[in-house]
């Protein structure tokens, strides 16, 4: 599959996945695309942590309320680091947006589906915080993203996109399409 393909067609999958494991070695190759993507002034402040291991699984999913991804084979949390890169700034948000991004092109590239939970875990009931504590996660890092990974049962519904002209622009602000 080309890049331009993968973008085009991952989709948010918030539906079952099928009985079927995921391989190391794929989980693997999807945790490369999450390390090489850039960072702020190279700070590399995300880190992620595959769960493959059905009891840590369940254990992990039992404190998501409400639930996502219960029939998930594996799942990718991403942790990320408040390191200042340049003048004070802190681009963390921006690193871990690509380490996502990446890893969700990869996850469409090997057939398998995906959907980007953040919001629902870092919300104001900080189910994020209690994830942290079921994966062990040490102080100093936040666990910012769920990512369950799996064979879909079935195919995501591509939502309504805004036209491209609407969106889009050579050289002004609603100029020149």
């Amino acid at each position: 599959m080309k890049v331009i393909e993968a973008i085009n067609n991952r989709r948010s999958y918030r539906g079952k996945f099928k009985d079927i494991s995921i391989s190391r070695e794929d989980l693997t190759e999807i945790l490369r695309a999450g390390v090489a993507a850039p960072s702020g002034c190279n700070k590399q402040t995300t880190s992620l942590i595959a769960i493959d291991d059905p009891e840590v699984l369940k254990e992990l999913k039992a404190v998501i309320d409400p639930p996502v991804a219960e029939t998930a084979p594996a799942a990718i949390c991403v942790l990320t680091q408040g390191i200042n890169a340049y003048r004070d700034k802190c681009f963390a948000v921006q690193d871990y947006s690509a380490a996502i991004e990446n890893m969700l092109l990869v996850i469409e590239e090997m057939g398998y589906a995906s959907c980007w939970y953040e919001g629902h875990i870092t919300d104001d009931d900080k189910i994020n915080e209690k994830m942290a504590k079921v994966l062990g996660v040490p102080d100093g890092y936040e666990l910012v993203c769920f990512l369950p990974v799996g064979v879909p049962e079935c195919t995501a519904v591509m939502p309504k996109k805004k036209a491209f002209e609407e969106r889009v622009w050579f050289n002004h602000f609603g100029e020149g399409n």
